[in-house]
């Protein structure tokens, strides 16, 4: 089975400021703000909900398109996903555009400062789902707001059934347009902040959202997560970690294990252990697309965790 897996692809541009963002910002000078910081470590990841999705599922031996729009400097993120064995046919390039770019400053109370730009994202509803190279499961994650719209229609008219992540795109959405993607998707996952928002925005509770789509799913950091099926609620338990280093990615590689389960025809008991899982390995690594491991690895991992096999 094949995931076409829609959303961004972009570069994020880390940096760690070794001192506290509180104590060079003035309280009563917030009107007149004019700060820089000094930052002497500095990394670029290769990032962006599609491609750490993308590369996620393909770890655990998926098979997977990603679908973004990029620009002229996606060269050297092409070679990183061809020596990843991530296709590309589906990934559209805009020679007058730049890939989109998140620039983080981090202080050492993890603050976070963010610029973010979206770059060729803001084309992706130019790209179309597929209706003929054997697309089985979909997944829209945050992703230009026009290409998100289309893109639920389109797997929605071809029936293919496809995991609605809205992720921090969630808020560029109205009410009615997020009971539209409820109504199209088959699947929705959200975080715990995000499932208020939804919630709020819809006038929907959880156990009303899970009864228009197969299962809602909602991850709530250390605390494992949860899922809804026609109003009942199961919860998924964490996996034990070594060692919390870097949270980036954790929503997209619990993401990419939701739709291997799926992809797999798992129980739901067996598909959030699995995300729950995969989300375990990436907080272990800094960087969204610096971990690896063979699937054997990984089943014994999930008996290790879970004290049961994985039959896949």
């Amino acid at each position: 089975m094949t995931a076409l897996i829609c959303g961004s692809v972009a570069y994020d541009t880390i940096m760690v400021f070794p001192g506290r963002f509180s104590e060079h910002i003035l309280a009563d000078k917030i009107h007149m703000l004019n700060v820089a910081f000094l930052v002497p470590k500095m990394r670029r990841e290769f990032g962006g909900c599609a491609g750490n999705i993308a590369y996620n599922l393909k770890q655990l031996g998926g098979d997977c398109y990603p679908m973004a729009t990029v620009g002229k400097d996606f060269s050297s993120y092409a070679d990183w996903m061809k020596s990843c064995g991530v296709d590309r046919r589906y990934i559209r390039r805009f020679d007058d555009e730049y890939t989109a770019q998140a620039y983080i400053t981090t202080d050492l109370d993890d603050n976070q400062i963010t610029a973010f730009h979206p770059g060729a994202m803001n084309r992706s509803e130019l790209n179309h789902v597929p209706t003929d190279a054997g697309i089985r499961i979909g997944l829209i994650s945050p992703d230009g707001r026009d290409g998100m719209l289309a893109h639920a229609e389109e797997f929605a008219d071809a029936r293919i059934p496809f995991m609605f992540d809205p992720g921090q795109g969630l808020p560029m959405f109205d009410g009615p347009e997020l009971r539209r993607f409820i109504e199209l998707a088959t699947w929705v996952t959200v975080n715990d902040y995000e499932g208020e928002l939804l919630s709020q925005r819809t006038g929907l509770a959880p156990a009303q959202i899970s009864e228009r789509v197969e299962a809602l799913l909602i991850t709530r950091g250390h605390k494992g997560s949860v899922v809804y099926l026609q109003g009942n609620r199961h919860d998924i338990p964490v996996a034990p970690i070594a060692e919390a280093l870097d949270p980036t990615g954790c929503g997209d590689a619990y993401r990419a294990g939701l739709l291997f389960g799926l992809m797999n025809e798992c129980d739901w008991e067996t598909t959030g252990r699995i995300a729950s899982l995969m989300g375990a390995i990436k907080i272990e690594s800094h960087g969204t697309q610096n971990h690896t491991f063979t699937f054997e690895a990984f089943r014994e991992r999930y008996r290790e965790s879970f004290a049961r096999e994985l039959h896949i």
